[in-house]
C-alpha cells in the first residue's frame, strides 16, 4: 500500500530546522509568515523576550474591508505592506524573514516583496 505523505508535517519539520538557526533579536527582529488556505499571516517576533511586537493578516478589520475582490497574491502583498508599516511606527527597520518552511514563491513571495517596497530591509 502506498503511504500518502503529509505535507503539512514535512512543512514544519522544515520550519524547526530552520528556527534553530534565525532568531529575532530586539535589534532585528523575526518576521514570521502563516498561510492557511483562504487567509495569510505575519508577524514581528522578538524571541529573546518571547514577545510579538507587530503583527496583521487578511483577517484583520480594517484591512479586510481594503481587500475585498483581490486575489490572495494581491492580498499578500497588501498585508506585507501593513506589517511593513506597522514595524516601521515601532521603530524596527531591518528584521529577519523566517518563511516557516513554505517554498519562497506565490504569496509568500507577494508578502515579503510588500513588506520590502513599504521600507522593512532584509
Amino acid at each position: 500500500m502506498v503511504s500518502k505523505k503529509n505535507k503539512n508535517a514535512l512543512r514544519k519539520s522544515r520550519a524547526i530546522k530552520v528556527r534553530s538557526k534565525v532568531k529575532g533579536t530586539p535589534e532585528r527582529p523575526r518576521l514570521s509568515v502563516y498561510r492557511s488556505l483562504t487567509h495569510i499571516y505575519a508577524q514581528v517576533i522578538d524571541d529573546v523576550n518571547g514577545v510579538t511586537l507587530v503583527s496583521s493578516s487578511t483577517t484583520n478589520k480594517e484591512l479586510a474591508k481594503k481587500l475585498e475582490g483581490k486575489t490572495k497574491t494581491e492580498s499578500a502583498t497588501m498585508v506585507g505592506e501593513a506589517v511593513a508599516k506597522l514595524a516601521i511606527k515601532k521603530g524596527i527597520k531591518k528584521v529577519v524573514f523566517d518563511r516557516a518552511g513554505y517554498l519562497y514563491t506565490g504569496r509568500v513571495k507577494a508578502l515579503a516583496d510588500g513588506a520590502r517596497s513599504a521600507g522593512l530591509e532584509f
